[in-house]
């Protein structure tokens, strides 16, 4: 599918852009592949490992997805572009909104707008399930930039351009998260659990790369794809990883939800259901249309997709798994994660 094609990441030096460009190189042969961002230290250092001798379709370039007339000279004669650049820190956010409202949304505008007059042939943003319902402006922004991508389709005219949307849960062992922090922990005997009974959608970046990739090979435009995942509640997950420790209860952070969506009741009756994710359309998509040329099913009217009554529960044991397997990956990311959902790339 990428074979011989130009493949571009804003937002490239980042967890998800550092693993994408991992998981493309083992399975395609990219005529380009382009990491655009703002840290030129970030990008010093992943040259180092995605040299340019050893994998000569690799390019990086310097530049902020704020800055429309260097994204549209980026764009140049690429292919496909998976839009990753994003400021997502939620206390962050609340306290510096007229920042992440640039890069967030107006930077998100930039990007489809150089695509398509670039004439790009895909076009991928990447979300988040706090976009759903949001309580704080980092969702809000999020939220706002998937409408811009569905919408996105309206300004395409005649060209040959789709643009969707991937929406996920949390990422397992990223950066800053909360697997990290208790393993930290563990040796003083005492963990910080904001509340017990949060439960949040899980992910690992190797999964989430496979996802989008996944996406790229079944995409037509104006959707939302949004894998099935397993959830687990933060105290489940803190004693599976340092039992015997206690436990001591921080309280919600400002912002911060108890269970996370992926799917809002109100938005059911645009939800498609597939073996192994969900699609939710456009508002000007036809849903009786589109299952009859791409599959699935209508979900019940008013279903919603949440953390805390999704039937799939990771269970300790897996947890454990996944945490050696990243562990013991080079660069702590993983490259099989032991979880039971697979999308299969289209080679």
């Amino acid at each position: 599918m990428l074979n011989n094609k130009s493949v571009l990441i804003t937002g490239g030096t980042g967890s998800f852009g550092r693993k994408m460009v991992e998981v493309i190189l083992r399975y395609f042969t990219p005529r380009r592949l382009i990491v655009y961002s703002r840290d030129e230290l970030k990008q010093y250092e992943m040259a180092k490992v995605f040299t340019r001798k050893q994998y000569p379709c690799m390019r990086y370039l310097i530049g902020d997805v704020r800055d429309k007339d260097r994204l549209f000279r980026a764009f140049n004669d690429v292919d496909f572009v998976i839009h990753a650049a994003a400021l997502k820190h939620v206390p962050i956010a609340e306290y510096n909104p007229f920042e992440v409202i640039k890069t967030n949304i107006l930077g998100s505008q930039n990007v489809i707008e150089c695509a398509i007059d670039q004439g790009i042939s895909k076009i991928i943003g990447l979300s988040t399930d706090k976009a759903t319902s949001p309580v704080n402006l980092y969702g809000a922004t999020k939220l706002c930039a998937d409408k811009l991508f569905l919408a996105g389709s309206s300004y395409v005219g005649s060209r040959n351009c789709s643009i969707s949307v991937v929406r996920y849960g949390n990422v397992l062992a990223s950066r800053g998260s909360v697997i990290p922090l208790f393993l930290e922990q563990r040796a003083s005997g005492v963990l910080s659990v904001t509340d017990p009974r949060m439960t949040r959608f899980w992910i690992t970046l190797e999964e989430a790369c496979h996802f989008v990739l996944f996406t790229f090979s079944v995409m037509t435009g104006r959707e939302i794809f949004i894998p099935k995942l397993p959830s687990m509640a933060l105290n489940e997950m803190a004693s599976a990883i340092a039992p015997g420790c206690r436990i001591e209860t921080i309280g919600i952070r400002p912002g911060e939800k108890l269970h996370e969506k992926m799917i809002a009741g109100d938005d059911a009756r645009r939800v498609v259901e597939f073996e192994d994710h969900y699609r939710e359309l456009a508002i000007t998509h036809d849903r009786d249309g589109y299952i009859a040329a791409q599959g699935g099913a209508a979900v019940a009217d008013g279903f919603e997709y949440c953390s805390h009554t999704n039937a799939w529960q990771l269970s300790p044991d897996e947890l454990l798994r996944i945490i050696e397997s990243l562990q013991m990956a080079p660069g702590g990311t993983g490259a099989t994660p032991p979880l039971k959902t697979r999308w299969k790339i289209r080679t």
